[in-house]
């Protein structure tokens, strides 16, 4: 009998999943590195202490002789070298099978920002990762609609992405304390299906968000080592692509791929969570700080292109893929809309390939053929852009921190749409949806992260919007009423009562407005789905 305890109610299939040997590995996961993490959390936290102090980052005089140096990463298995459209999404049955059937070159299955951590989706999503591994994924929609793989032999690349460092599962508990959720999510995919995807001619292949250090890196290597061996799977069979969506993380790429370089893909320029960092870093570091509307804030900033070109270049150095920054847009059925969103798509992915980049992604079906068309046009017949190495970059530290020169106004308008897309998406996150389409854009937690963040930032400088108002915590209050109340009317009195709209207005509100700033939204946020699940 496993050490661990299991305090989640039933879920379909779940035999299936948490059976005493995949239990007993997680224990061992836990067992072995839950301590580093509580450790490199807290070296997190030291960090941004000392950032507070002197509004400063830049990089590492100890690891100069890495940047320096002359290696490459492992070749990419023969499967995972062309990635020039990347699709991604929650590992919910139907979306998943959406997903597969898009003609994407590789899916990221999300059991992170896309995903509420409910008990039922993070087991449900490995059932639905298990039949997915093995092409036999299948749904049934209440109105009796089928749902399957057109072509089982021919389906994109999977790669989940599990939890950040930061969250814990409560639902599995060693010892009395909980596992840390990215051990879960990473050692339930791999126990089941790393044999059958290395048969299968794949490998087991992962996302890792949210990093902020060399070390954090390292962990994941030495699990991925353990993990291996344990298994009985060949070293180097794991392949990761890291997210740098931290602006730590920034400073230190070649320090990350270094540490996982028997098992490193590439890297990905995670935009929103990237923006999100830079605010929640630099919050308390003065004005020039301060950021435009959100929406106003494009690839194109002195800081964004700076930080998308050092990512391109530090991969093509080392042989490591360079994947681009979401495509949010959900097609519309309005002509117009599309039109112009298509255009801003199309001018965004053909910056990505002409910088060098090997593919990006794409948050809907609709949106796979064109990221598709525009980097072939680049890649043609090659499957990607690795011999693009881009000499001409040279990035300082100055330029990866020059918020400040970023174009944009701070405008009422996005004040309100802060608010409004914090609520929305929160309520939709408390009752298990965490890829969620607002006003044809799909949102997920590191979009709600910005809008919260940047409010706080924005009180607490006192910034002046466009109208000649200061941003207050009077006018933020006066706003959210205005906004909750449109919201209510636009949802329908009902459907609004049945929701989780107070809980969700509630919990922006605190971590928007409370002068002590939660590192990650969706840690109160799992309290409360918490709370929810035993009412």
């Amino acid at each position: 009998m496993s050490a661990i305890t299991v305090t989640g109610g039933p879920v379909e299939r779940s035999d299936e999943v948490l059976t005493p040997e995949a239990l007993d590995f997680l224990a061992e996961l836990q067992t072995r590195f839950g301590g580093t993490r509580d450790e490199l959390l807290a070296a997190r936290r030291a960090r941004r202490e000392q950032v507070s102090k002197t509004g400063r980052l830049d990089f590492l005089d100890e690891t100069r002789e890495v940047r320096e140096g002359d290696w490459t990463v492992a070749l990419a298995p023969a499967d995972f070298r062309d990635r020039r459209v990347e699709i991604t999404g929650p590992t919910e049955r139907k979306m998943a099978i959406n997903a597969l059937n898009s003609g994407a070159k590789v899916w990221l299955a999300d059991l992170e920002d896309a995903n509420t951590p409910h008990w039922a989706n993070v087991i449900g999503g490995q059932v639905n990762l298990r039949d997915a591994v093995r092409g036999t994924i299948a749904f049934t929609s209440p109105q009796g609609k089928d749902y399957s793989l057109e072509d089982p032999s021919s389906t994109p690349v999977i790669v989940p992405r599990p939890r950040g460092w930061h969250l814990d599962e409560e639902h599995l508990q060693l010892d009395g304390r909980p596992l840390v959720g990215a051990l879960v999510d990473f050692g339930l995919y791999f126990f089941h299906n790393a044999k059958e995807l290395l048969e299968r001619g794949s490998g087991p292949y992962f996302y890792l968000p949210k990093m902020e250090s060399h070390r954090e890196a390292r962990l994941w290597n030495d699990v991925f080592t353990f993990a291996q061996e344990h298994v009985g799977v060949p070293h180097g069979s794991i392949r990761a692509t890291v997210l740098i969506e931290t602006i730590p993380a920034a400073f230190e790429m070649d320090e990350i791929l270094y540490e996982l370089r028997d098992h490193a893909a590439g890297l990905n320029a995670g935009r929103w969570d990237y923006l999100f960092s830079i605010i929640k870093y630099f919050r308390d570091s003065g004005p020039e700080f301060t950021l435009p509307d959100r929406n106003a804030v494009t690839m194109t900033a002195p800081m964004m292109k700076a930080y998308s070109e050092l990512l391109v270049k530090t991969c093509h150095r080392r042989g490591a893929f360079a994947i681009g920054g979401m495509a949010a847009f959900i097609p519309s059925k309005d002509p117009e809309v599309n039109d112009q969103a298509f255009a801003k798509v199309r001018a965004d992915k053909e910056r990505e390939a002409g910088a060098g980049f090997d593919g990006s992604w794409v948050a809907h079906p609709g949106m796979v053929d064109l990221c598709k068309e525009v980097f072939t046009e680049v890649l043609g017949d090659r499957p990607n852009q690795l011999g693009k190495q881009r000499d001409d970059v040279s990035v300082s530290a100055d330029d990866l921190l020059a918020a400040g020169k970023t174009p944009g106004d701070r405008t009422e308008e996005g004040l309100r749409g802060n608010i409004t897309v914090g609520i929305a998406y929160l309520q939709s996150w408390l009752r298990g949806n965490g890829a969620v389409g607002i006003h044809n854009l799909m949102e997920d937690a590191a979009t709600a992260e910005i809008s919260r963040s940047q409010i706080w930032q924005w009180i607490h400088n006192e910034v002046t919007l466009t109208s000649g108002e200061k941003v207050t915590r009077e006018l933020v209050d006066r706003l959210v009423e205005e906004e909750y109340a449109a919201l209510e009317e636009s949802v329908g009195t009902d459907a609004f009562a049945d929701g989780e709209w107070e809980a969700a207005r509630r919990l922006f509100v605190e971590c928007a407005l409370d002068p002590d700033f939660p590192d990650f939204l969706t840690l109160p946020a799992y309290t409360e789905v918490l709370r929810l699940e035993k009412a």
